[in-house]
């Protein structure tokens, strides 16, 4: 009966930590008792760039997501990135709908889910079409 209850409780700055270590040994996790940040590398495909990644997590905030490197580029239209706000963060979710919530691991959401947006930016390069999906607000 308990674990149903801790299933439907905010995740800690704690845990949240401890599962991104776990299932993400090489990034690097700093940490106090209200916000995480959380630097590592992701490469979608074998045939993908290899990109350093930052997540930030505040408690009261939403959660940030920036490329530090290698630097995000137009495409060859000019067009603006796909799915970004301000062309710093990236839009990996509809805050309205709760597709993240804290009850939810980051480690099992939102890294996941930086994979997949970079994969998509990928192939928008190639054919200039977000085939991702999505809204954004």
């Amino acid at each position: 009966m308990m674990q149903i209850k801790n299933l439907n409780r905010n995740k800690s700055i704690v845990q949240q930590v401890n599962a991104i270590r776990t299932k993400y040994s090489t990034w690097k996790v700093s940490f106090n008792s209200f916000e995480l940040k959380a630097v590592g590398i992701l490469q979608p495909t074998s045939r993908s760039e290899a990109y350093t990644i930052e997540v930030k997590f505040h408690i009261l905030k939403p959660i940030q997501v920036r490329v530090i490197s290698p630097i995000l580029i137009k495409n060859e239209k000019g067009e603006n990135i796909p799915h970004m706000y301000s062309q710093e963060n990236l839009c990996l979710y509809m805050p309205k709908y709760d597709e993240f919530t804290r009850k939810m691991y980051i480690s099992d959401t939102i890294i996941p889910w930086i994979s997949l947006w970079l994969y998509y930016y990928e192939i928008w390069h190639t054919t200039n079409e977000w085939l991702g999906g999505g809204e954004h607000p």
